[in-house]
């Protein structure tokens, strides 16, 4: 057993932990190739947290894997992009499937191929009856993306005088988004050494705990993950309130 796996405090979990997997199209270049390659490879580790994630029995991961603003990257890349997570998905569900883990999606997938949102809804309701691991696939998403939906929806409610503006709350919002069945990240993980969220879960993340790494999302693997997770636990989550108040609370 790792030496990492054994500081875990099982205990204390996060239960929600959400990861921007970067750095494919990097390390493709480092080693001679395009970028598809390298984001061939990153379905190696997507594999390895997915099963890291199931065995720590964590009952949310969310993976950024494709946002609205990569519908603007060359046509060969996002076509490819398109094709690997048609041939992935149609090459994991059953697997998905007999590890209990259940799959959902998050995004425009009005703006998806439409085989691509064939395949995802199969393998959606493949995996509909599972109660393990909660896999959310943030596809074609964008965090400004959701809010602008949810208060055009929230609009639309009010004008059809099913909800009136003093009902409008921080509850209503949040059933609004593509979330709204999920408890918020505790944990995000970037890859790659970029310092930022890149328009990923805006409302979600308000109190999660970041944890930014150097390592390439191809080369990220459980080890890393488990780092993150002893990084999170020796963290202080106040929620706005001072140490003492957490104490004496």
């Amino acid at each position: 057993m790792s030496q990492l796996l054994e500081k875990i405090d099982k205990d204390h979990l996060p239960r929600h932990i959400a990861i921007i997997m970067d750095g494919n199209g990097r390390w493709a270049k480092e080693q001679g190739q395009d970028r598809l390659y390298g984001h061939f490879h990153g379905v190696e580790s997507v594999r390895n947290i997915v099963e890291g994630c199931a065995e720590l029995k964590i009952g949310y991961l969310t993976l950024y894997a494709f946002s609205t603003e990569n519908w603007d990257r060359p046509e060969y890349e996002v076509i490819g992009l398109m094709e690997l997570l048609v041939s992935t998905i149609r090459k994991e569900v059953e697997s998905l499937h007999k590890n209990n883990i259940r799959l959902h999606v998050i995004g425009d997938m009005n703006m998806l191929p439409e085989y691509a949102r064939q395949e995802l809804n199969e393998a959606l309701d493949f995996t509909k009856e599972n109660t393990g691991l909660n896999l959310i696939m943030a596809l074609s998403y964008s965090g400004r993306w959701e809010l602008l939906n949810a208060v055009k929806n929230i609009a639309h409610e009010v004008k059809q005088g099913r909800l009136t503006v003093e009902e409008i709350d921080q509850n209503t919002l949040q059933r609004y988004l593509c979330t709204s069945g999920f408890p918020d990240p505790e944990l995000m993980i970037r890859t790659s050494g970029e310092y930022r969220i890149s328009n990923f879960l805006l409302y979600q993340l308000a109190y999660a705990e970041l944890y930014f790494t150097n390592v390439r999302w191809p080369d990220f693997r459980k080890e890393n993950l488990y780092e993150a997770i002893v990084d999170f636990q020796n963290r202080e989550r106040r929620f706005g309130k001072t140490s003492e108040q957490l104490i004496s609370g």
